[in-house]
């Protein structure tokens, strides 16, 4: 598939196909890691979206021995339905 590095204002950018991004599970609005490797560019996702954590690695920084419980916010305040 061909396609054409073309001039967004100041930076230069690449239309990438429907089909590509979501063979690549890339979703829209996800931060890629963009890397040259023997003369080929790389796009990789990091599936971070808009600068917030990846749900892995979030669960990752988890310690091994934590455990749930439940969290008491105090009595109803206002017309809250429990």
């Amino acid at each position: 598939m061909l396609s054409k590095i073309q001039k967004w204002g100041n930076s230069q950018g690449i239309r990438i196909p429907k089909n590509l991004i979501e063979n690549s599970h890339i979703k829209i609005g996800e931060e890629v890691s963009i890397s040259v490797k023997n003369g080929q560019i790389i796009i990789e996702a990091t599936h971070k979206i808009r600068d917030k954590y990846a749900i892995k690695d979030l669960v990752n920084k988890m310690p091994k021995d934590y455990e749930l419980e439940e969290e008491n916010w105090g009595s109803p305040s206002g017309k809250e339905v429990w």
